[in-house]
């Protein structure tokens, strides 16, 4: 069994990538999985201010949900990341997030190229809607999620659902009238099936 940590970083309490993540929760559960689910429009995050008073150890000084949610990321085994596109990458509430993981780098005196500290390791997977389907929709969005999360902090990705043809942006949620919902439980279903047949 697997810690599952869920990153729900904006968009419709009841809307499409909400819908994503339920059904990829019921898949991680089914398949024996422990799963929570953080939403930052419930528990605000404010970005990085940058005054290295959080360095090495020390938690945030900004007095919002960052610090409860530190040691949920701790115990985790995966955390997802999960977002509805916006201006083609991220939710600036996603990216908030994540720039506060600077407060739990710790030191490290040989960093590997292009890191300069280290972070705990983690599994990693981003989850993603978008009303619109072109063959470049998330391009922003997975450069984002590769070089930050995954090259710089270190996670490591277990993979990536972006699903995108969700419906206008000016009407109702329509991810059900697409495969993602189904695609999203055979993916949590299925995140650790790989480890599960090399035991």
């Amino acid at each position: 069994m697997k810690k599952i940590l869920v990153i729900l970083g904006g968009g419709r309490p009841k809307g499409n990538t909400a819908r994503l993540v339920q059904a990829f929760m019921e898949g991680a559960r089914e398949a024996g999985h422990e799963t929570e689910l953080v939403s930052l429009i419930k528990t605000e995050v404010k970005g990085c201010l940058g005054c290295n008073a959080c360095r090495y150890g020390k938690p945030c000084i900004q007095k919002d949900g960052f610090n409860e949610i530190v040691p949920k990321i701790r115990k985790a085994d995966l955390v997802v990341f999960a977002s509805p596109l916006y201006f083609w990458t991220i939710s600036s509430r996603l990216k908030a997030f994540i720039e506060r993981f600077y407060c739990i780098a710790q030191e490290d005196s040989d960093p590997p190229l292009g890191r300069y500290e280290k972070y705990p390791v983690k599994d990693s997977a981003l989850l993603m809607t978008s009303a619109d389907d072109f063959f470049w929709t998330f391009e922003q969005a997975v450069s984002y999620y590769q070089f930050a999360v995954v090259n710089y902090i270190g996670f490591q990705d277990k993979g990536m659902l972006l699903a995108g043809g969700c419906g206008d942006t000016n009407g109702k949620p329509q991810i059900e009238k697409t495969d993602h919902l189904k695609q999203a439980y055979e993916f949590g279903k299925d995140i650790y099936e790989t480890e599960k047949k090399l035991k």
